[in-house]
């Protein structure tokens, strides 16, 4: 396994962490963990030079932490570090602060938590927080030893994730999304190279975009592009490298469902680096995205001309979404995405006004693609 800095924390993560939000469920319900699978490819992982297990609050619907808690009984808590996060959006009061670590804690049956995150901080949990005084309470806990480094995840856009960063002096690492499709979305490019040089350790998730990119989009020709570089690299592979390949890039989460991808994932990540792309290598991760974006339905260039929208629809979001479960042949990644966006953004709060038609540059059939997002997203 190779090992990476991490910005100013001393000690060094492995290239691959080992996300506890997809584990192996029993029939349909993600509640329903295969606690004996799940424990087996924790291990193995750990076995194999892995160090950085995330988890959170609310990933299966609580049992990922406790899954978690499990796997690293028999020895193996002293040999990794855990991270899990706060739900902001649950907290409502200072007494819930207290009420969900200790509930944490006790899932996890651990002493102390080594990296604890501030879980999805957009514009209002970023607000709440603030309000509730949460980052001295954090401190607390770090000065009575239960939390031993503090950070964030990110679901919001660049200047909001500026804000954050400059909106505390001592965070010590972030978590974003990133990956040769996303590298304007959210905090992205802009926003790791931003935290990187406040000395931020970046964590990237989401590397394979919800598995995305690990598969071919029928009927091919993105695997077309990757055959033609003549290099023996699975798609997943070239994703993952890319990313590696930064060094302002401490570490990726990959959330595993099963023991086969445990394996593919640690290989690939034994023979990683920084400067192991250059030149045509680097070139063809824009030839594959435009290629993906070649495939899109629906022309939305997400100019944004058609907010603000009257009822609050997130027009281009809901867009990009459906689009994606046409781009990458595996829409449950999309739907999934569909599943955490704000109610009152979603496209069946479309009451067919048709302002948005008439601003669009692209002459974009808007209504008619919300009605079709809805359906399929939902």
């Amino acid at each position: 396994m190779k090992y990476r800095n991490f910005g100013k924390i001393w000690w060094k993560p492995s290239a691959l962490g080992f996300g506890a939000m997809r584990l192996p469920i029993i029939g349909e319900d993600p509640a329903k963990v295969d606690h004996d699978e799940a424990v087996r490819m924790m291990r193995t992982a750990i076995d194999k030079g892995v160090n950085y297990i995330d988890t959170a609050y609310p990933y299966h619907g609580g049992t990922s932490e406790v899954v978690v808690g499990k796997a690293l009984k028999e020895g193996y808590r002293e040999r990794v570090k855990i991270a899990t996060k706060l739900p902001c959006w649950v907290v409502e009061k200072g007494k819930d602060l207290d009420r969900i670590f200790e509930e944490q804690m006790k899932r996890l049956d651990v002493q102390s938590i080594d990296f604890y995150l501030f879980h999805n901080l957009n514009v209002p949990n970023w607000s709440t927080m603030l309000k509730l005084d949460a980052l001295a309470w954090a401190e607390k806990k770090m000065a009575e030893g239960l939390i031993g480094h503090l950070g964030f995840s990110f679901h919001d856009e660049l200047p909001q994730f500026r804000e954050v960063v400059d909106g505390y002096d001592n965070w010590e690492f972030c978590q974003i999304q990133y990956n040769y499709m996303d590298m304007e979305y959210q905090a992205g490019k802009e926003g790791l190279d931003y935290a990187a040089g406040k000395g931020l350790g970046v964590i990237v998730m989401e590397p394979l975009k919800g598995g995305q990119l690990a598969l071919n989009p029928p009927p091919g020709p993105v695997g077309e592009l990757w055959n033609s570089t003549g290099k023996e690299r699975s798609p997943a592979a070239w994703a993952l490298n890319w990313l590696w390949n930064q060094p302002e890039v401490s570490l990726l989460l990959s959330g595993m469902s099963t023991m086969d991808q445990v394996l593919e994932n640690i290989e690939i990540a034994d023979n990683s680096g920084t400067g192991i792309l250059e030149g045509e290598d680097l070139r063809i991760f824009d030839r594959v995205a435009d290629k993906f974006r070649s495939l899109r339905p629906v022309a939305c260039t997400k100019c944004n001309y058609c907010l603000p929208c009257p009822e609050g629809v997130g027009i281009p979001r809901v867009l990009e979404l459906y689009n994606e479960t046409q781009m990458y042949g595996m829409p449950e990644a999309a739907r999934a995405a569909y599943r955490w966006f704000p109610p009152e953004k979603k496209g069946d709060k479309c009451i067919e006004c048709g302002e948005c038609e008439e601003k669009c540059p692209q002459n974009i059939e808007i209504i008619r693609w919300l009605k079709k997002a809805q359906e399929i997203l939902s």
